[in-house]
């Protein structure tokens, strides 16, 4: 094959020769070398010129999203509060509040990181047991009652609010909030806003009771019965129908204790609805206590009525009886509501508890609601009206044991 032959068959595959025309470029030797050394003096210009070794080569300019680590896992509640410089008292006092945890620091400390006690809020509320329980309830005339149970099972046992174990020694007060159930919306704030060891009364006129008692339990509020009283200006002052009165005969007032009774289930006791004029009159007021006793309930003064007499008659009739040492918003403005917290709490430490009752006003629950919510802080727990009805009576005058 001459030398200017071009071979234009794949490799492997029979030579074909082409012999080079005329017009048709012809690469020599020296041609090729000269290519060779243009290219590599453009090369070192463009190196020169940009200093970037692959300048005049074709790109594409490509954004790359930076993917930031992961963040740390949180931290045990105890360690952020460590990590908070002593500095920054403002910043420890947000991570308690944000956490729920409650530090108590001695007296005189000058940082956080002084803290000697440290409560952790519990995981959930304290469940009630389920109501009706078919062992309490028996058929009346208006409904649905509660009855001693066999062994002397009680609903004021079994429907209570139980106090948690190892829970802490020191000062204790139980609250009643009387007046729920008619307005849904002054109930649904106390369900909300007050915390679950303070009891609930609710009246007998409100819809749907059984519903609403329910949700409140749910919540963890124990639940108390307003049972509607003679007041000594009636019928001028008039608790509502189905009135116990001084006037009516045993057997009728019974009747409609019953009629209140039966209106929802789940309730531990009775309370006074009104009711001054009938809790100072003996002969009317025994055989509704006797009644209540016997079904296995409690009965619980408002503390209105400075002659009301129902603890002494509780005591003869051997029932269960407590009645609040304060009536928190008889006055009911926010600044008297707060002074009688904090006589309430001054009560508490002097005495070891201290019971005490308001109404479901829009005032009461608010300004309770604040009070409590660093009450163990200040070294005194909540507790239910309950705890003044069983088992071993608090250490006060004030409460009748059978």
């Amino acid at each position: 094959m001459a030398s200017d032959d071009i071979l234009t068959q794949p490799l492997g595959g029979k030579a074909v020769a082409r012999r080079w025309r005329p017009g048709a470029v012809r690469i020599t030797l020296p041609v090729a070398v000269g290519g060779l050394v243009g290219a590599l003096v453009v090369g070192v210009s463009i190196v020169a010129v940009t200093g970037d070794p692959q300048g005049g080569e074709p790109r594409v300019i490509v954004p790359i999203a930076i993917r930031e680590a992961p963040a740390a896992a949180p931290q045990p509640v105890a360690a952020a509060i460590r990590e908070v410089p002593a500095s920054s008292q403002r910043s420890a006092q947000e991570v308690e509040n944000a956490s729920g945890v409650v530090v108590v620091r001695p007296d005189g400390s000058a940082a956080p990181g002084d803290a000697v006690v440290i409560r952790v809020p519990r995981a959930g509320p304290v469940k009630l047991a389920p109501a009706p329980d078919p062992r309490l309830t028996e058929r009346g005339r208006h409904g649905t009652l509660p009855r001693l149970g066999e062994g002397r099972l009680r609903p004021l046992d079994i429907y209570a609010r139980s106090e948690p174990d190892g829970a802490p020694a020191g000062p204790r007060i139980a609250i009643l909030v009387s007046g729920l159930g008619i307005g849904q919306a002054a109930t649904a704030s106390a369900i909300a806003k007050l915390p679950p060891a303070i009891s609930f009364a609710f009246a007998p006129y409100g819809s749907d009771l059984e519903r609403t008692v329910a949700r409140a339990r749910e919540a963890g509020h124990e639940a108390f019965l307003q049972a509607p009283m003679e007041p000594f200006d009636y019928p001028d002052s008039d608790p509502g129908p189905q009135t116990l009165l001084t006037t009516s005969r045993p057997a009728e007032n019974l009747d409609r204790l019953s009629w209140s009774m039966s209106r929802f289930s789940g309730f531990v006791g009775i309370v006074n609805f009104m009711g001054a004029k009938l809790t100072s009159d003996p002969a009317a007021m025994e055989p509704i206590l006797r009644e209540i006793g016997a079904r296995g309930l409690a009965f619980v003064d408002d503390g209105a009525s400075p002659r009301s007499l129902s603890l002494a008659l509780a005591a003869k009739a051997k029932v269960p009886a407590a009645r609040a040492d304060i009536v928190l918003d008889a006055v009911p403005r926010a600044e008297m509501v707060d002074r009688e917290l904090a006589r309430l709490e001054a009560l508490a430490k002097a005495k070891g508890f201290a019971f005490a009752s308001a109404s479901a006003l829009p005032v009461s629950i608010e300004r309770i609601a604040r009070w409590a919510r660093e009450l163990e802080a200040r070294g005194v727990r909540l507790v239910p009206v309950s705890v003044a009805l069983r088992g071993p009576a608090p250490a006060r005058l004030t409460s009748a044991m059978p």
